[in-house]
C-alpha cells in the first residue's frame, strides 16, 4: 500500500481525488469501447463519414483514460483499468444498439454523451475544493467531449434546431425515433 500522495494534498484529499478519477477512468474505458462498437456497426448513407469521424474520438478518449490513470498513480493509488472495474463503477446501462443506420447510432450516442458530460461536470464541481490540477484535466476533457457531441448532433439536427430523437429517454428509443425520421 502506498503511503504518499501529491505534495500539498492530505492523504484523504488524495484518496478522494483518486476515487473521483477512478470513476472517470471507468467511464472513459467504457466510452472508447462504445465508440469502437458504433464505428464497427454503423451502416447506410453517410457510413464512411461517420465511421471515420468516430476513430479520432476513440483515440482521444483512450488518451484521456491514460491521463487519468497516470494521475491516479501520481496520487499514490492504483488505477483499475479492468473490465471488472468498468462494471463495478458503472451507473449506466450497456450500450444497447447493434448493427444499425447512421442516424440510429448517432441518436443513441448523443444520449451516451449526455450521461458522460453530466458526470464529468459533476466531478469538475467536486474537484473545486479538492484538487485544481485534477479539475483542470477534467475541464480540458469536458471541452473536447462537448465538441464531439456537437459533431454527433450536427448529423441529427433539423434546420429549425431540433434533434431527430428529441424527447427520447433511452438509447433504443432515440435510435428508433431517429431511424423513423430518416426513412
Amino acid at each position: 500500500m502506498t503511503s504518499f500522495t501529491i505534495p500539498g494534498l492530505t492523504d484523504k484529499q488524495g484518496s478522494d481525488v483518486a476515487e473521483l478519477l477512478q470513476k472517470q477512468l471507468s467511464t472513459y474505458n467504457d466510452l472508447h469501447l462504445t465508440l469502437k462498437h458504433v464505428h464497427w456497426n454503423v451502416v447506410g448513407p453517410n457510413f464512411i463519414g461517420v465511421h471515420e469521424m468516430i476513430d479520432p474520438q476513440v483515440e482521444l478518449v483512450r488518451a484521456y483514460a491514460d491521463e487519468v490513470a497516470e494521475r491516479i498513480a501520481a496520487l499514490g493509488k492504483s488505477p483499475k483499468g479492468t473490465p471488472g472495474a468498468i462494471v463495478a463503477d458503472r451507473t449506466w446501462d450497456d450500450y444497447s444498439v447493434g448493427r444499425d443506420k447512421v442516424q440510429a447510432h448517432l441518436a443513441a450516442l448523443d444520449l451516451v454523451y449526455n450521461g458522460v458530460i453530466e458526470d464529468i461536470r459533476k466531478a469538475i464541481a467536486r474537484m473545486e475544493k479538492l484538487d485544481l490540477v485534477s479539475q483542470d484535466i477534467l475541464i480540458d476533457h469536458a471541452a473536447e467531449l462537448e465538441k464531439f457531441q456537437w459533431f454527433v448532433r450536427a448529423h441529427l439536427e433539423s434546420a429549425g434546431g431540433t434533434l431527430a430523437h428529441e424527447g427520447a429517454p433511452t438509447e433504443r428509443g432515440a435510435a428508433g425515433k431517429a431511424r423513423r425520421k430518416s426513412a
